[in-house]
């Protein structure tokens, strides 16, 4: 079994509305509360980066089934992450991947499959199983 093992490193100076600063091997920014949770809204935040995380492992993982089933697409994602708070308590409630594929080859086999990869990529994704229960992913397709 292999196991691979990912850090980060955060330096926080203060309380709640203070800027902070992380950084991981291949990554560097501050961090900070968005202006919409009444924070500085400087660098990115916790919200933004877990949609992230959740965007690029679907894109990626779609990248890799097309490959392997050799369908020749380009690929464009707008990922929407919804936040509800009620009673002071914030929930991160669902994220929406609006995927645009664009085929090369416009068979309807081709079509069908990818398609099928779509929305099969956001179940194996390693993200999207890890917030499985918690967070609802919903895909919505485009294909040019």
């Amino acid at each position: 079994m292999t196991k691979h093992i990912f850090t980060l490193q955060i330096d926080w100076p203060q309380g709640r509305n203070s800027v902070g600063s992380l950084s991981a091997n291949r990554l560097q920014t501050q961090i900070s509360i968005p202006p919409e949770m009444d924070g500085p809204g400087i660098g990115t935040n916790p919200d933004e980066m877990l949609l992230g995380a959740a965007a690029t492992c679907y894109i990626i993982t779609l990248a890799a089934m097309y490959e392997r089933g050799q369908i020749d697409a380009e690929l464009a994602l707008r990922s929407e992450g919804i936040v509800d708070v009620t009673n002071g308590v914030f929930t991160y409630q669902e994220i929406h991947h609006y995927v645009t594929i664009t085929l090369n080859d416009q068979s309807e086999r081709v079509r069908k499959l990818a398609e099928r990869y779509a929305y099969k990529a956001e179940e194996t994704c390693m993200i999207s199983k890890a917030l499985k229960g918690n967070v609802d992913i919903q895909v919505h397709i485009t294909m040019n």
